[in-house]
């Protein structure tokens, strides 16, 4: 099913596009490719709004697909092929965050086809888009499975040399309850990626064995004693390359163990943000608030700022080349 969700100021229209498929059923919208609802058994799963006005004042890229780069570039510059690009600056007062203020998940993509179960999107990139070098053309789509999946597929070409990493940023909640902290998550990774201060990685690749970042095994979010001060929002390791097929990363438990929701991925790394710091003023879906911790992010990603960092994946993307990713979030 096909309706209008609403306007952009400038009266680009917004499409919501809803797909249905056994027990799940997922609300998309061509604005940031949104997932604006996911329903496992008929219980939302995801943060989101009822209305167009509250993702263009107040969401913190819930749901959406976020690009040309996911995630942060140190001092909003890259080097590529000799050639400094200043990118927007977003982030901070002097990083780049997410592709910039008018990066994917601003912009309204292209509705290209849809049945009941899958839906296809496109999206242009222009040459100098928040200050990205090339062309680039991005098609991206989202199936629900037989088999309880929701599946998302995205290639994209360029007619450059430009840094491409997209990721899907809905925020998970599978029992809501008012935040994820009893959560337990499990993440196929054993290392992560150090920050400072402004959440860069330092450049450092750590073991998480006897950290707070341990997820092997799986841990609640809810912090031990000891790690008051530990902040979830890092990269984890799955991988040194992309891969060609789908492979386990995630496992995330709600706190009385009756949902399970897994992320397997082709991408190398896995963002976790648990979300401390939001504070949404509005109210969300089915009128709730979203507070601190409200709902978790596994963002499937290539590792952050890899652009400036030798060692760390490529994100670089060449004309002769096709970006490929496959993420899907498996409930049962």
């Amino acid at each position: 099913m096909i309706k209008e969700f609403g306007a952009l100021p400038d009266g680009t229209l917004v499409q919501e596009i809803t797909l249905k498929k056994g027990a799940l059923e997922a609300s998309v919208l061509t604005l940031g490719a949104i997932i604006r609802d996911l329903k496992v058994d008929g219980r939302s799963v995801v943060l989101g709004f009822e209305d167009l006005q509250s993702y263009l004042d107040h969401s913190p890229y819930f749901g959406a697909v976020v690009g040309r780069c996911a995630n942060r570039v140190a001092g909003a510059t890259m080097t590529i092929d000799g050639e400094e690009h200043q990118l927007h600056v977003n982030e901070r007062g002097r990083h780049h965050l997410h592709g910039g203020a008018m990066g994917f998940a601003g912009r309204v993509w292209q509705l290209e086809q849809s049945d009941k179960a899958s839906v296809l999107l496109k999206l242009v990139s222009e040459d100098g888009d928040m200050g990205y070098p090339g062309r680039v053309e991005v098609l991206l789509r989202y199936t629900l499975t037989g088999t309880g999946a929701l599946r998302m597929k995205i290639t994209a070409t360029t007619d450059k040399a430009t840094p491409v990493n997209l990721t899907q940023h809905s925020y998970f909640n599978l029992d809501g309850s008012p935040t994820i902290l009893d959560h337990t998550l499990e993440i196929a990774a054993e290392s992560y990626l150090p920050v400072d201060d402004d959440l860069i990685p330092t450049g450092d690749i750590r073991k998480v064995e006897w950290t707070p970042y341990d997820f092997r095994d799986g841990r609640k979010l809810r912090r031990k004693a000891g790690e008051e001060n530990v902040v979830f929002d890092h990269n984890f390791c799955l991988s040194d390359t992309p891969r060609t097929e789908v492979q386990f990363a995630a496992a995330l438990e709600d706190a009385a163990g009756d949902r399970r929701m897994e992320v397997w991925t082709t991408e190398p790394g896995l963002q976790l943000f648990d979300a401390g710091v939001i504070d949404v003023p509005v109210p969300g879906l089915e009128g709730k608030r979203y507070g601190p911790h409200a709902g978790l992010c596994l963002e499937a990603q290539r590792w952050p700022d890899s652009v400036n960092r030798e060692g760390f994946t490529s994100v670089l993307l060449q004309p002769s080349e096709t970006y490929s990713h496959v993420t899907e979030f498996r409930f049962t």
